[in-house]
C-alpha cells in the first residue's frame, strides 16, 4: 500500500482531532430474552449484546461467577511435575530461588510464592533485576543469585524465558529450572522440570489471559491441594483468598483482560485490600488518599502501580518484593516515602523524555505519513520508553516503537492497536535483534546499534503494507443508546453488575441527543463543564479534555450527540448523577 501523501496526511491529522464513532449491534429479540433471564435493566442487557455474548451460560458466567468457579490449576501442563519437585524441596530443606520480573506483575507474583512457600516451610529467597544497558541476560543474574544463596531450585516470575545457552548453563550447576510465565512463546521451549504457561500450544489450560502473579496464583493453589490430599497439611491452614489482592493488583497493573476468570480474581482481590495485612498496602493507600473498603482498578491504575512500577522503571525493583513482605511499620512508613520520591522522579524524567519525543514529532510532521511511529534516542531513560510508547501510541492511534540507545546497544518497547498485533512482525524481524518478548499488543526488545535503521524501516514497511487509513483512525466503541430518564440511582447501581471495569472490559460507553442549554465553562486548564437536557431533565457533564471544543460549543441551545458514562457525583454528602463525556458532535 503507498504512503498517503501531505495533503492526506493533514486530512487524517483533521480527522484524528475526533473520534469514529461505532455504533452497537441490535438484536431486540436476544436483547428482550437476556432481560427475561436474567431480570436486568434493558440497558444492561444491551451492554451484554453490544460486547458480544451469545449464550446465557456466558452471561450468567460473566455477571455471577464466584471463587469455586474458577479452573482447577492441574488442568496446566506440567503442573504436577511443579508441584513434586517443589514440594521435594521443601521437605529436604533445599534453598529455592524465586527470580521475578522488575514490574508491578512480576514483583506481585514474586511476593505471592515468596510468602507462600514460607508458610509450608521453605527456604525461599527472591531477587528482581535491576535492569541497565549493561545488565542484558537475566540467566547470569538468576544464575549468580542462586549460586551465591546455594539454591538448587530456580522458579521463575513472569521473565518469559532464557535462551537454550542460559538454561544450560543453569542446568550445569545442578540447579532445576521451573518457569512460571504468561508472555507469547517466541522460540522453541527450553529444556526445564516444568513451563506453567497459558500460551503455550500444547496447554490445555482455558485461560489464555492469566498474567504473570495469576499463574504464580495457579501453582500455589496447586502445591495446597497437592498437600492436602496427602495429608501433610490441614484444609484450613492457608486461606489462599489472603493473596487475592496480590492477584488484582499485579493483573491490573499488566493489563490483564478482566473478562472470564480473570474477572474473577480481580473481584474478589478487591474486596481484599479490605481485609489486608499487608503493612506497605495499608500505608500507601493512606499516602494515596485510597479507602481499602472502596478500592477499583482505577485507583490502582493511576495511583498504585505506578509508584510500584516507578521501582522498576529507575531504581532497585527489590524494594517492591520487600515493601509487600513487610510487617514493620515503621519500615513500612520509609520504604513508602521512598516510593513517593521514586515516583515524583520518575514523573519528571517521564516528562522530559515525552516532551522530546513529541517535539520531535511535532518538528517532523513527515513522520505521520508513515503508519507506523519508530523513534530512538540516546537521551531517553530505558525504565520510561514503555510509557512513552504506550502515550504515543494512543494518541496517534498507531504501533509505536520507542528506542532508548546507550553505546552499542538499544531497548526497545512496542506498543500497538488492535489492527497490528506485533509478536508475529518481531519475529519476522529477529534477525535484527537480539532477544524480544511479550505479547501481541505489548513487547520488548534489544537491539545492537546498528541494525536500529534497518529494523526501523523493516517495521514501518510492515505497517505501511498491513494497515489501512482507517485503521489509524481513533475509535470510539459504543454500546448502547439511552434516555436522560433511564438514567436513575437505581440503574447506575444495577451498572455495578458490568465491574470489575478495565481492559477487556471498558466502562460502558452510551450516546444521547441532548441540547446544550448554556456555554460551557472551563474546568482546570483542560476539561470543560456543560449544562445538558433531554426532554424536561438537565444533567450535568464533564468532558475531559475537551477544551479543543469549547470555541464551536460556545453557544446557547446547541443540539448535540455526546457519547458518555454516567456516574455519581457526591459533593458535601450530597450525591447528583453526572456524565463523564468522552466526545460531542454537533447535529
Amino acid at each position: 500500500m503507498a504512503i498517503i501523501g501531505r495533503d492526506g496526511l493533514k486530512e487524517i491529522q483533521k480527522k484524528q482531532k475526533n473520534l469514529l464513532w461505532v455504533h452497537p449491534n441490535y438484536n431486540s429479540s436476544w436483547c428482550e430474552s437476556i432481560i427475561k433471564e436474567f431480570n436486568i435493566h434493558p440497558i444492561i442487557a444491551q451492554v451484554l449484546v453490544s460486547r458480544g455474548f451469545s449464550t446465557f451460560e456466558d452471561i450468567y458466567h460473566y455477571l455471577y461467577a464466584k471463587l469455586p468457579n474458577l479452573h482447577s490449576p492441574d488442568l496446566f501442563v506440567g503442573m504436577d511435575k511443579a508441584v513434586h519437585r517443589i514440594v521435594r524441596a521443601v521437605h529436604k530443606g533445599e534453598h529455592i530461588l524465586i527470580y521475578g520480573d522488575n514490574d508491578v506483575d512480576g514483583i506481585t507474583g514474586t511476593t505471592l510464592l515468596v510468602e507462600f512457600l514460607r508458610k509450608i516451610g521453605a527456604e525461599v529467597y527472591y531477587y528482581i533485576p535491576y535492569r541497565t544497558f549493561s545488565n542484558l541476560s537475566m540467566s547470569d543474574d538468576a544464575l549468580k543469585f542462586a549460586i551465591l544463596k546455594n539454591c538448587t531450585l530456580l522458579i521463575t516470575v513472569d521473565c518469559a524465558f532464557p535462551s537454550d545457552k542460559g538454561v544450560e548453563k543453569i542446568l550445569n550447576k545442578n540447579i532445576d529450572l521451573i518457569i512460571t510465565d504468561h508472555h507469547e512463546p517466541v522460540e522453541k521451549i527450553p529444556h526445564c522440570i516444568a513451563h506453567l504457561n497459558p500460551k503455550l500450544s500444547n496447554n490445555s489450560y482455558p485461560n489464555r489471559e492469566l498474567t504473570g502473579v495469576g499463574v504464580a496464583f495457579k501453582l500455589a493453589h496447586s502445591i495446597i491441594n497437592y498437600l492436602v490430599s496427602e495429608e501433610t497439611i490441614s484444609a484450613t491452614a492457608i486461606d489462599l483468598k489472603e493473596y487475592l489482592d496480590l492477584v488484582a493488583l499485579g493483573t491490573i497493573a499488566d493489563m490483564g483482560a478482566l473478562i472470564g476468570e480473570n474477572r474473577i480474581l480481580v473481584r474478589y482481590g478487591l474486596k481484599q485490600f479490605a481485609n489486608t495485612e499487608r503493612i506497605g498496602f495499608l500505608n500507601l493507600m493512606k499516602t494515596c488518599k485510597i479507602k481499602p473498603c472502596s478500592i477499583n482498578t482505577f485507583d490502582i491504575t493511576s495511583k498504585i502501580a505506578p509508584r510500584l512500577n516507578s521501582l522498576g522503571r529507575i531504581t532497585d525493583p527489590v524494594k517492591g518484593v520487600e515493601f509487600m513482605l513487610m510487617r514493620d511499620m515503621n519500615k513500612a512508613q520509609y520504604l513508602v516515602k521512598d516510593l513517593e520520591k521514586n515516583n515524583i522522579h520518575r514523573q519528571q524524567i517521564e516528562r522530559c523524555d515525552t516532551n522530546a519525543a513529541e517535539d520531535f514529532i511535532h518538528n517532523h510532521s513527515q513522520i505521520l505519513e508513515n503508519k507506523a511511529i519508530v523513534l530512538h534516542s540516546s537521551t531517553w531513560h530505558p525504565g520510561i520508553i514503555s510509557i512513552i510508547a504506550a502515550r504515543i501510541s494512543k494518541q496517534y492511534n498507531r504501533p509505536a516503537l520507542i528506542i532508548a540507545v546507550d553505546n552499542d546497544i538499544g531497548r526497545g518497547s512496542v506498543r500497538t492497536i488492535p489492527e497490528f498485533p506485533i509478536l508475529s512482525i518481531l519475529r519476522k524481524g529477529s534477525d535484527f535483534l537480539m532477544n524480544f518478548g511479550g505479547h501481541d499488543f505489548a513487547a520488548g526488545f534489544v537491539i545492537k546499534k546498528e541494525n536500529i535503521l534497518k529494523f526501523k524501516k523493516f517495521f514501518i514497511k510492515n505497517a505501511n503494507r498491513i494497515l489501512h487509513n482507517t485503521d489509524i483512525l481513533p475509535k470510539l466503541y459504543l454500546d448502547s443508546r439511552v434516555q436522560f430518564e433511564d438514567l436513575t440511582f437505581e440503574f447506575l447501581d444495577s451498572m455495578q453488575l458490568l465491574e470489575p471495569h478495565g481492559a477487556g472490559n471498558p466502562p460502558p460507553m452510551f450516546y444521547a441527543d441532548v441540547t446544550q442549554i448554556w456555554p460551557p465553562k472551563v474546568v482546570g486548564k483542560m476539561h470543560l463543564k456543560l449544562y445538558l437536557k433531554q426532554n424536561e431533565r438537565i444533567l450535568e457533564g464533564l468532558g475531559l479534555n475537551l477544551i479543543g471544543q469549547r470555541t464551536m460549543l460556545n453557544k446557547k441551545d446547541l443540539k448535540l450527540q455526546i457519547a458518555f458514562t454516567p456516574y455519581v457525583n457526591t459533593f458535601l454528602n450530597k450525591s447528583s448523577i453526572q456524565l463523564l463525556i468522552k466526545d460531542i458532535k454537533i447535529k
